[in-house]
This record gives C-alpha cells, sequence and structure tokens, in this order.
C-alpha cells in the first residue's frame, strides 16, 4: 500500500500584490483554490497624478494573508511559492532600507506605483530620442514605465538618488524579501525596463536619457543576474522570511511575473476541447487573455516577433516561454466605472437600494437595466449617449497620456435612470477600447479569435457579455475567478520540479469554466458605435488643436 505521504496533495502558494490589496491562494496541482485570504494595503496621493506605498506595509500584508490561507495545512505538502505583483517601482539604500520618492522625505513611502503619471515630462524626452529599444514598446514609452520614474527621482530627489542601493520592481522586490536574492524576473525587466533576452541591457539607451550611473556600475542596481518566470530563485525560502510567511524553509521560491502576466498564465492555456470554441485545436496564439481589474491588460502570444503600433512587445519569453507577448491596456477600467458611478448625484439612492436588496451596487445596476430597457437589448440603451474612457489617458493604441475623458449626450436628468445609463455607456467604452486594440494588433498579424478573461470585472456579466458582444468574439472565464492567483501558484509548481515546464502547468492547473457567446444579431448596433468612439477621440484632438491655435 503507498504510505500516506506518498498519496497526500500537494499545495502551492500563490501571493498576488494588487494596487489596493494583497491576496494569497492555497491551490493543488489541478488548479484549484483551497483557502484564498485578503488584505488591504495603503495608497497615497500626496499631489495629483502621485500615487505611493510602502514595501513594508506590502511585505506584512503578504505574511499575513500566507499565514492565513496555509494554517492547519500540513507543511511537508507544501511545496512551492510564486509571488506576482503591480509594475511599480521599490527603492531601497544600500542596507536594503527604505528609501523617500517624495519631497516630503517620507522613507516608508518608498513605492512609485504603476499609475503614477509624475515622470510625464521626463517620459516625452526620452520618446524624442526615438531610440531603437523603443521599437519593444510601440514605439513610444509609456509613462507607467520604470525609467521615466528613475529619470523623475534623479532630478527632483538628488539625495535620494545618491543614497540609492537597488531599484526594484515590486514581483521583483518580494523574491528578494523571501529568499535574500537579487535575481530579477526576465518577465519585469523585459516589460518595463527595456532589457531584452538576447542583447540584455544597451548602454547607449541608459547614456542617451541621462542615467549612465547606472552603466557605470554594471547594473547592479536595477538588476545584473535575470532569470525566467517560474525558475528557482537562490536556496529558497530563507529562515527569517519562512517565520515571516508561515511556511517551511527552503521551500522552492519562484521568479516572478508581474500581476497581469501571472493573469495571463492562469487562463490562456486552459484545455478547451469540447465548448465548440474557435480557437479549439489552435494553437495558443489565437488566443488574447485580459485581465480586468483597476485596469484592464490585452496579453496576445506569437511565435515570431509581431511589432504593433502602440501596444507593448514584442517581449520575448516575458510571459510564456518560447513565445513572444504583446501587451496591450487601458490605464483605467475598473476604477473608472467606479469613479463615474460613485461621483453620480444619484449614488447615495443606488447605495441605499442595493443595501436594502443585499446586493452589490452593480448587481442593483445591472437589475435596473434590465428593468428600464422595456423591449430593447439592454446595450441599445445608449443609442444617444457615448464616453470616451480615457480618463486617465490613453495606454494603447493611441499611447497618448494627455488625452481625457468624454461624455456625448448628457440631459438634465438626475435619477438613478440616468446613473445606470452612465454606468452602461462606461462599460460599453471600455470594451470599445479593448476593440480598438484588439484591430491593431490583428491588423500588424495577430490572428484573434477567443477571449479570456479573469480578473475582479469578470465577476460582472454585463460587462463580459458587452465585450462579447463589441468585440464579436466569444469570451471564455475561467472556473477559478482568482486566476492572477492560480498563475502565481503555477510558478511556485514550477520551481518545486513538479512540473516539468510552465506549458504543462498551465495545460493541468488552468480550467474553463464558463463561455460567453456574442450576439451577433447586435452586431450592425455596436458597428456603429464603435464609428461614433473614434470619432470622439478625433473630435477631441482637433478642438485641442483649435485651442493650441
Amino acid at each position: 500500500m503507498p504510505s500516506e505521504k506518498q498519496s497526500a496533495v500537494k499545495y502551492y502558494v500563490g501571493v498576488d500584490v494588487g494596487s489596493a490589496s494583497v491576496r494569497a491562494a492555497l491551490v493543488d496541482g489541478f488548479g484549484t483554490v483551497v483557502a484564498h485570504a485578503e488584505q488591504p494595503i495603503q495608497v497615497w496621493e500626496p499631489r495629483p497624478d502621485h500615487y505611493e506605498q510602502s514595501s513594508a506595509d506590502i511585505w506584512a500584508a503578504c505574511c499575513s494573508v500566507t499565514k492565513e490561507v496555509v494554517h492547519g495545512v500540513d507543511a511537508s505538502q507544501i511545496r512551492g511559492l510564486g509571488f506576482d505583483g503591480t509594475c511599480s517601482l521599490v527603492v531601497v539604500d544600500k542596507q536594503f532600507q527604505p528609501l523617500a520618492v517624495n519631497r516630503e522625505g517620507q522613507n516608508h513611502r518608498n513605492v512609485i506605483m504603476w499609475m503614477d503619471h509624475r515622470a510625464a515630462s521626463q517620459v516625452e524626452r526620452i520618446n524624442a530620442t526615438q531610440h531603437r529599444v523603443l521599437n519593444y514598446v510601440g514605439g513610444a514609452m509609456s509613462v507607467e514605465m520604470q525609467p521615466p520614474k528613475l529619470l523623475w527621482i534623479k532630478e527632483n530627489l538628488p539625495e535620494s538618488w545618491e543614497k540609492v542601493g537597488y531599484f526594484f520592481d515590486l514581483p521583483d522586490f518580494l523574491s528578494w524579501k523571501a529568499t535574500g536574492v537579487t535575481a530579477r524576473s526576465l518577465c519585469t525587466v523585459v516589460c518595463k525596463w527595456t532589457y531584452t533576452s538576447d542583447r540584455g541591457w544597451d548602454d547607449s539607451f541608459w547614456k542617451m536619457i541621462g542615467l549612465e550611473d547606472l552603466v557605470k556600475d554594471k547594473y547592479e542596481k536595477i538588476g545584473k543576474h535575470v532569470l525566467s518566470p517560474g525558475e528557482a530563485v537562490g536556496k529558497g525560502l530563507t529562515p527569517e522570511a519562512a517565520k515571516d510567511l508561515g511556511l517551511p524553509e527552503g521551500i522552492a521560491v519562484a521568479a516572478s511575473l508581474i500581476d497581469a502576466h501571472a493573469g495571463g498564465l492562469g487562463v490562456i492555456g486552459a484545455d478547451v476541447k469540447g465548448h465548440n470554441l474557435p480557437c479549439e485545436n489552435q494553437p495558443i496564439t489565437s488566443r488574447v487573455a485580459m485581465i480586468c481589474g483597476t485596469s484592464s491588460c490585452h496579453m496576445g502570444v506569437s511565435e515570431t516577433p509581431i511589432f504593433v503600433p502602440g501596444v507593448w512587445g514584442p517581449y520575448f519569453s516575458a510571459m510564456v516561454p518560447g513565445l513572444w507577448l504583446n501587451e496591450g491596456g487601458q490605464s483605467a477600467t475598473g476604477k473608472l466605472i467606479d469613479h463615474v458611478v460613485r461621483g453620480h448625484v444619484a449614488f447615495p439612492e443606488l447605495e441605499a437600494k442595493a443595501a436594502a436588496s443585499a446586493h452589490s451596487i452593480y448587481t442593483y445596476l445591472n437589475s435596473h437595466l434590465d428593468l428600464i430597457k422595456k423591449s430593447l437589448p439592454v446595450g441599445f440603451l445608449t443609442v444617444d449617449l457615448h464616453v470616451w474612457p480615457d480618463f486617465h489617458g490613453n495606454r494603447s493604441p493611441l499611447t497618448d497620456l494627455t488625452l481625457k475623458g468624454m461624455v456625448v449626450g448628457l440631459t438634465l436628468s438626475r435619477g438613478l435612470d440616468e446613473l445606470a445609463l452612465i454606468y452602461l455607456a462606461t462599460i460599453q467604452a471600455v470594451a470599445l477600447g479593448t476593440r480598438h486594440i484588439l484591430e491593431v494588433m490583428q491588423a500588424a498579424g495577430h490572428d484573434i479569435t477567443t477571449l479570456f478573461l479573469c480578473g475582479g470585472l469578470s465577476k460582472n456579466p454585463l460587462f463580459v457579455q458587452m465585450h462579447a458582444d463589441i468585440t464579436g468574439k466569444p469570451v471564455v472565464l475561467s472556473r477559478e475567478v482568482e486566476s492572477v492567483l492560480v498563475g502565481a501558484a503555477i510558478l511556485g509548481a514550477c520551481a518545486s520540479g513538479d512540473f516539468a515546464s510552465i506549458q504543462e502547468a498551465m495545460a493541468k492547473m488552468g480550467k474553463i469554466g464558463r463561455v460567453v457567446q456574442p450576439n451577433h444579431e447586435h452586431k450592425r448596433f455596436y458597428d456603429k458605435k464603435y464609428e461614433v468612439f473614434l470619432k470622439l477621440v478625433e473630435h477631441q484632438r482637433e478642438y485641442r488643436s483649435i485651442m493650441k491655435s
């Protein structure tokens, strides 16, 4: 008879650091989330477009949620640990102590968040160089990437700049805290720092933009040693980190991923047999993983490099080993929907009615739309109401952080009906933005047939249906809503050696839940909405040109 230990279930821990909270999950070898915990983290907004966090606060939350999910589990069954996080910039001194990224000198606020847009003038100067590395970020670098933020610190915080020991992307900071090893993930340095898998760092770029200091010390501050995602880091969990996290000392710790890429890993490789999908029996390159939360990312892979104007990449092996990654994105999606709903004059009425019915505000709004639609399809209610969703600039495919949001079709009405309509129009605008990104990717050479959605917004059936109807493509939802955490756990599973490759782990641990098909009878309406959508940005650019003349 097999011993109890031989037949014991193997578990992997995934830890995800999002914009507003840290989450952890205990996941088995079949991708089932056995336990889940979440804890909020602090965000400071000292001035417009400045968003900061604390690496100490983030790590404390990582420890708290990890201890919670492994409580009562036999330590010998926990085989590996994987981290993912937002692509925020962590700054520490030579002794690895937090260093201020603000003019107030508050050292505990040592993280410039991904959505921080303080380095607008720096990124403009970087893009003006037209350096060859910009070809791998769609032709123009985003203010959300790390080089402009580094330049901002050098120019605005010279005291901090002189004291810096290391700059980490947040996912790499987490693997360092766990292992004591400063190795970086190929995912972070390729996607956010201009490293390339074949040439490494490009000295001429850093010198051209005024950051030659980083070249002088042979990139010690930003990463000399780079590992593939899922590769084991060092000798595993240190005694100190093991105590902090409530995990066994020495268990495998994986080279990490950016959070969106972990979500892509958790969904894009799932077995789709029997679901009558166009991507069945087709290569993984026919799929796009869309990770939709505070912001949204659109991850498409290809066997050869595809250069897409306004879309980041191509990045080799940054998500799926051996494949090139293109990454489109929208800087504010969940945050935008929340902003529009909560800022409406009828929000207190909505909040009260949702609470009285024991529903979330979004479930209540969806039900309210069903009440007021009468004989029309819900989406047709916005025939005279149109939104351009770039309230926080455009990441893809226009790469213009100066673009603003627009609403056309407002009236003097102030009630719950009007709130429901602007909520619907905003969701449609986000979906129209996705269609815009997909069309640009397809024009450049991608062949996309199916969307795979995960993240908080994928729990909203209206958001999902609008994406299916507006793009005309079926949407696959994963069995586990927490696909990002499954992706992080897949990393830990690979580092443990229990799977031969990330691809094998993706196929076994990524599972399909539900498929949402587009309603092709609505195609003509959404084609017209899309035409109006593109006109909105034309008009915005036209009136801005008039005002500048």
